[in-house]
């Protein structure tokens, strides 16, 4: 029998975990991988009584929408949109869908072969992304997300205390932990006191929109996005102009790139490369976008950045017909690149212990999950505050989950 289940829906992955009767935490596998995928894809058939829309979650979204990019429509990086007021609705092939409807869709094929449980224990994060973010509408929107999933009655536990919550089995004395839990979309930090005795107490908590992504989107931005044409110059009677720099923010999340797959945009690239300082670097640009590339680009950026956390330098591969990327980039220049995201996390840390009203000494461990976890640079930067003995790690991909799934049982 199960007694609880955790649910992690996170930004790029969404894991969920299994309390068993003898206290035991498994994960839910699919395809013998713990994560699943957090993106939806729909596309329509025509019948001959009327047209039909279909949807698919997880990996076999991606397929459903690498074999026809054109005429699908993938929607990835939800959890981003749940606390921002300015999205209401969107329309999919005609049809209108709330973000908790969307998310909704999702946790349905996350959740289809998920035994029953008494408790449901969900993770939200400190602070939800985006810029003007308003938290309460996030955790209200994804309460409202699992009830269109089935699952009217859920509990909202906060990610790092979730993961804090399952490195605590390995204390077996007091101690003061921050717990560092980075996802794709948001980094949260809290700082708790565990006692083996008198359970957990949080002390104070801090986050911030800044992840895994961002840093995918500053090796896009500098090793690719200049070979595409920006910082380019193109003119108008003669006078030199930039090209617009909005042809670039679509690759900020590889799928936004298909939204840029529409005529007025592709002519408005093709009209400024007609005379452009190197109009081939906006042609190759045009053929990204109209071949549904943006995939391909991001997995290419996401191995040359899982290679610098094991490397001291790597080369970023891409090619498509006569548009080569074969860059060689070396730590130090990542690290310069993510240099400004770091020092916005590291203010965020200390946030989180001036909310504790606690010194860095005072901190007897350090754990860090989730998979930005293992960039040096970020590890460096809670070594230089807390000394490199206290740091601790391990399940970065499902710690968050486990944890819930434990709290289950609290």
């Amino acid at each position: 029998m199960i007694r609880a289940i955790g649910i992690d829906f996170g930004t790029t992955n969404s894991v969920v975990a299994l309390l068993h009767d003898d206290g035991s935490v498994t994960t839910q596998r699919r395809a013998s991988l713990d994560v699943f995928r957090s993106v939806l894809c729909f596309w329509t058939e025509d019948t001959p009584a009327r047209r039909v829309l279909h949807h698919e979650a997880g990996p076999q979204a991606i397929t459903a929408y690498l074999e026809d990019p054109l005429d699908s429509r993938l929607i990835m990086s939800m959890k981003t949109y749940l606390a921002q007021r300015s999205f209401s609705e969107t329309r999919i092939f005609g049809q209108p869908f709330t973000l908790e409807r969307l998310v909704g869709r999702f946790l349905a094929v996350l959740l289809a072969d998920t035994p029953s449980a008494p408790r449901i224990i969900v993770g939200r994060p400190v602070h939800f992304a985006g810029e003007f973010a308003d938290d309460a509408l996030g955790a209200d929107r994804l309460c409202g997300a699992y009830a269109e999933a089935g699952l009217s009655q859920v509990t909202l536990a906060l990610e790092p205390e979730a993961a804090g919550t399952r490195f605590a089995r390995t204390l077996t004395e007091p101690a003061t932990v921050l717990i560092g839990d980075f996802g794709g979309g948001t980094s949260d930090f809290s700082i708790l006191r565990f006692d083996p005795n008198a359970g957990v107490t949080p002390l104070g908590h801090a986050g911030i929109g800044i992840a895994g992504d961002v840093f995918d989107f500053r090796i896009i931005d500098r090793a690719i996005a200049p070979l595409l044409g920006k910082g380019d110059s193109y003119r108008i009677m003669g006078n030199p102009l930039p090209v617009p720099p909005e042809y670039y923010s679509g690759f900020a999340r590889w799928h936004l790139l298909s939204l840029m797959r529409t005529p007025r945009t592709l002519r408005a690239i093709a009209e400024v490369a007609r005379t452009a300082q190197h109009p081939e670097r906006l042609r190759h640009l045009i053929t990204l976008i109209e071949d549904g590339l943006g995939y391909a680009l991001y997995q290419a950026v996401s191995t040359a950045k899982a290679e610098l956390s094991r490397a001291d330098a790597t080369t970023l591969h891409f090619r498509h017909n006569d548009f080569v990327v074969e860059r060689t980039i070396r730590r130090p220049e990542f690290e310069e690149w993510i240099g400004a995201d770091l020092a916005r996390m590291a203010v965020t840390v200390d946030q989180a212990l001036t909310k504790a009203e606690i010194a860095r000494d005072a901190v007897d461990r350090v754990f860090l999950t989730g998979g930005t976890a293992l960039v040096p640079a970020v590890r460096r930067l809670f070594e230089d505050r807390f000394g490199a003995d206290r740091l601790v790690g391990g399940g970065e991909f499902v710690s968050v989950a486990e944890g819930l799934a434990l709290m289950g049982a609290l």
